[in-house]
């Protein structure tokens, strides 16, 4: 179908651009935002972490997991879990996003599970 066939055809509905994009455009275009949004979001996050642990990214006083990581890594020769904490923590942030941008986009897609 041709834009001008789309065009004409939303033209004989009576329909305004402000219904175009509501109705045609942003169910559309939204489930490829959210997957992007949850992949750069934990790139993003993952990277700062990282930056972190090396020590070139958030300085501190400033509160970051890849720093606290970083901070009690000798304890782990100790048999500590302290260190394990925040790297628990930053695994399970990026794995519940990663979670609920697929439920998301399950639920947004329109497929329905075969029972």
């Amino acid at each position: 179908m041709s834009c001008d066939a789309g065009c004409s055809a939303v033209r004989a509905m009576r329909r305004g651009p402000k219904w175009i994009i509501l109705k045609e455009i942003l169910p559309n275009v939204m489930p490829p935002l959210i997957a992007e949004f949850g992949l750069r979001f934990c790139f993003v996050f993952l990277t700062i972490a990282a930056l972190s642990f090396l020590g070139v990214g958030i300085q501190p006083p400033t509160a970051d997991w890849g720093s606290m990581v970083r901070e009690n890594a000798t304890l782990i020769t100790y048999g500590d879990v302290t260190p394990l904490l925040p790297a628990g923590a930053i695994a399970l942030l990026t794995v519940s996003v990663n979670f609920v941008v697929d439920w998301f986009l399950h639920v947004t897609s329109g497929l329905r599970d075969e029972k």
